[in-house]
């Protein structure tokens, strides 16, 4: 098993941007959350990027199974947590959402992509750190 370290977290964060870049870049900003999730799926494949796309998120409490219906937009390499908006705003209760399933993943970073922007490099994307791996090696 590859050990995680801050260089790969970090060149897979840009890779996954540089998709985000792509798809915004070909698209533009206007469009339903669904037809960006659908390219980036495409576009992460055409990169070799592995991926899980509407995962389901188990929750279990006190050692049972809850019916909690959460579901990450795309699950990255199986560490990075990715959930992609189409709106105006980018509001607490999305970057609410991401941390909770960084959490329950237990994944060191997490990326709120919104494609609803002019520019997607500079206003559409946010990275989030869990706590909980702050100290990942560098190599």
């Amino acid at each position: 098993m590859m050990r995680l370290t801050k260089k790969y977290l970090n060149e897979l964060v840009y890779d996954v941007n540089g998709a985000a870049i792509e798809v915004h870049k070909h698209l533009g900003p206007g469009l339903l959350e669904s037809v960006y999730h659908t390219c980036m799926k495409h576009e992460l494949w055409e990169r070799g990027i592995r991926f899980r796309s509407e995962m389901i998120i188990p929750v279990s409490y006190k050692g049972k199974e809850m019916d909690v219906d959460l579901r990450c937009d795309l699950f990255i390499e199986n560490i990075l947590a990715v959930e992609l908006k189409a709106v105006e705003y980018v509001l607490p209760v999305h970057a609410a959402q991401l941390l909770t399933y960084m959490k329950l993943l237990e994944v060191p970073e997490g990326l709120l992509i919104n494609f609803n922007v002019s520019n997607i490099f500079k206003e559409g994307q946010r990275t989030y750190v869990n706590e909980r791996y702050r100290h990942l090696p560098d190599k």
